[in-house]
């Protein structure tokens, strides 16, 4: 990863997946926009059947290794994340070496540059192969779009802390995980307790930021029981 190039955010990429699904991560990759370039981690190496290093992974070879039935999915998943600049997110099938098939989830976010414009995106692979069953795959299929709008709001909370301290994404994402962490309350409660605390906040006046930060500080005492 180039040192001018940062993680949008880190957020555990399994936290909204359902309680009855435990997958396992495989490993991480990197997709970089401009040239294209993939990186693996060696577990997403072995995913596929390789040593790590043995291969140089690229966009063929993703789709290679795609189910048949899936690859045009995932030509489109691809493509639209080099012109789009969006994310590399879904869940498909892979075939390694030796023919086995496993059913994966990926789930990814962008990698920003010092000027906050998206120049890759980074993620994990999560392998459901040994751990779920037919139901479970279709729980999981239902609970993508959850992730997806997670996210999302996780990524709103994000925004307002950069605007109101004027921080970066990633320093946002870090005060929105110690809230979390300390407070014991899930990461996507606390940013949408924060977005909806907002109209709170009064119009920008010198005390302004006294009044969010109490917000900040409290908001897991405002989230309802049971809302993740």
């Amino acid at each position: 990863m180039s040192e001018s190039a940062v993680p949008e955010c880190r957020e555990d990429p399994l936290a909204d997946l359902p309680e009855s699904v435990d997958p396992q991560v495989a490993g991480g990759f990197t997709l970089w926009f401009a040239d294209r370039r993939w990186e693996w981690s060696p577990q997403v190496y072995r995913l596929h059947g390789y040593e790590p290093g043995a291969v140089e992974p690229s966009t063929e070879l993703v789709l290679a290794h795609n189910h048949p039935d899936d690859r045009d999915l995932v030509a489109q998943l691809i493509e639209r994340a080099l012109t789009d600049r969006e994310p590399f997110s879904g869940r498909h099938r892979i075939v390694d070496t030796d023919g086995c098939e496993h059913t994966v989830l990926v789930v990814a976010n962008r990698i920003l540059d010092a000027d906050g414009e998206p120049v890759g995106t980074s993620g994990c692979y999560i392998d459901l192969t040994d751990t779920i069953d037919a139901a479970g795959q279709a729980a999981v299929s239902e609970v993508v779009p959850e992730i997806v709008e997670a996210r999302a709001v996780i990524e709103q909370a994000k925004g307002i802390l950069m605007r109101m301290y004027g921080i970066s994404a990633e320093q946002a994402f870090k005060v929105l995980s110690w809230r979390s962490q300390e407070t014991n309350t899930k990461l996507r409660a606390i940013a949408a307790q924060l977005i909806a605390d907002l109209p709170q906040v009064p119009p920008p006046r010198p005390d302004v930021l006294t009044v969010f930060d109490h917000l900040l500080l409290t908001g897991h005492e405002r989230v309802q029981p049971g809302k993740d």
